[in-house]
């Protein structure tokens, strides 16, 4: 079906941070799948692992123990602040059952009725949360929900790291009794537009959801898994949530997603949520091997330290063309070039930035983002900045020659 934008551009293999199309041409990814890849392509150690698993067993279904399944669950809540997890495939999976877990929460715990809307979500404007309809429906961008109108009733909006916003909207929806079941938010924005969450608007948050017994949700599917210069997102804000959710670079390009929750919220019971591939062999040797690696390589410390580079490389950048950039931000491997508003758009950088050999990707209209692999190196790092420079350049106005 015709759903994707796809630029012209067929890659046939990939090693490293590198990736080569299908007439030899070589790209610097900085892209990774959209924060997939985070060992990078064709991974040594993920090929042994892959290959082993394959050899004893991919897939069995949830009516039997998953060895794989259990040792990843065990790294997980040893290593978070989670005590339980669900597995599943994908982002929007692990958002819809939190969303499914949030409903139950206010049902079960905060005696909120069916009646009208019945328990209600707040999320955060320029959030995203997934492509199916409960997770596009929490996203808070209008332009995902246009043409799948009605959307699932019970989200309601505020303005992301606004204190004031977000009380004003929990005032008038508790004014009459509990209606809130849960907040869901990204600790950092990725898609829509690289925005890091503030200390002191997230520390309100947990604040106020202990206080009314309100589960906080984090959507950590492009943040967790050591992008950020941590293991999770949540860690770089100070406050723990109730329940988070991980897909993207837990599988480092297997598909596999996982609700995290806290003990005292882990409300469903057997019959209540399920997935046939969710937790598989294959797709949890695959987490598992990730995870190792993280250990082993350090490769949260060298996402920091990467991020650290980057972020200085950017500022230069932007230093000698302030015509074009006005800023850079983010966390660790997750960070933004910030395009003027009357300079080129993020979509046309992206395009020339191709031409330079470099992969990048928008987030909205005027923020272009990298999310290389974990593993990049600060040659690859200063490479791909210049590249990045020349691609602005070209993108740069030309002024019309007096006649």
């Amino acid at each position: 079906m015709n759903t994707y934008g796809r630029f012209p551009l067929e890659l046939v293999r990939g090693r490293g941070v590198w990736v080569w199309d299908h007439q030899g041409r070589r790209y610097l990814d900085g892209v990774a799948g959209i924060a997939v890849c985070t060992l990078g392509h064709s991974n040594p150690v993920m090929r042994r692992a892959l290959a082993r698993q394959l050899r004893k067993l991919q897939h069995v279904s949830n009516l039997y123990r998953i060895p794989e399944q259990e040792q990843l669950a065990a790294w997980i809540t040893a290593n978070s602040c989670a005590d339980a997890v669900f597995f599943c495939n994908s982002g929007a999976e692990a958002n819809e059952g939190a969303i499914k877990l949030a409903r139950k929460h206010g049902h079960q715990v905060r005696g909120i009725s069916s009646e009208g809307a019945g328990p209600l979500i707040l999320t955060a404007q320029a959030s995203f949360h997934g492509r199916t309809l409960a997770a596009v429906t929490a996203t808070g961008q209008p332009k995902y929900h246009q043409g799948f109108e009605p959307m699932v009733q019970g989200f309601r909006y505020f303005l992301y790291n606004d204190i004031a916003a977000f009380e004003a909207l929990l005032t008038e929806c508790e004014k009459d009794g509990p209606r809130v079941a849960a907040v869901m938010l990204e600790p950092l924005q990725g898609e829509g537009g690289v925005n890091p969450g503030n200390r002191a608007f997230f520390q309100r948050v947990r604040e106020l959801c202990t206080e009314h017994n309100i589960l906080l949700i984090f959507d950590e599917v492009q943040v967790g898994v050591g992008r950020t210069g941590r293991l999770w997102g949540y860690q770089k804000l100070g406050v723990e949530p109730d329940a988070f959710t991980l897909a993207k670079g837990l599988g480092g390009g297997f598909p596999i997603g996982a609700l995290c929750v806290k003990a005292a919220v882990d409300h469903l019971r057997p019959g209540e949520h399920a997935s046939t591939f969710g937790g598989n062999p294959l797709a949890c040797r695959a987490g598992l091997t990730v995870a190792e690696e993280l250990v082993r390589r350090k490769l949260p410390a060298h996402a920091e330290a990467m991020g650290q580079l980057l972020q200085e490389q950017l500022s230069a950048l932007v230093a000698r063309h302030p015509s074009l950039a006005e800023g850079s931000r983010g966390w660790g491997l997750l960070q933004g070039l910030v395009l003027r508003e009357d300079g080129p758009a993020a979509i046309d950088v992206v395009k020339a930035a191709m031409n330079q050999g470099l992969l990048l990707v928008p987030a909205g209209t005027n923020v272009v983002r990298f999310v290389p692999p974990l593993t990049i190196q600060p040659r690859h790092i200063r490479e791909a900045v210049k590249r990045l420079e020349k691609a602005l350049i070209a993108c740069q106005p030309q002024t019309p020659s007096a006649n």
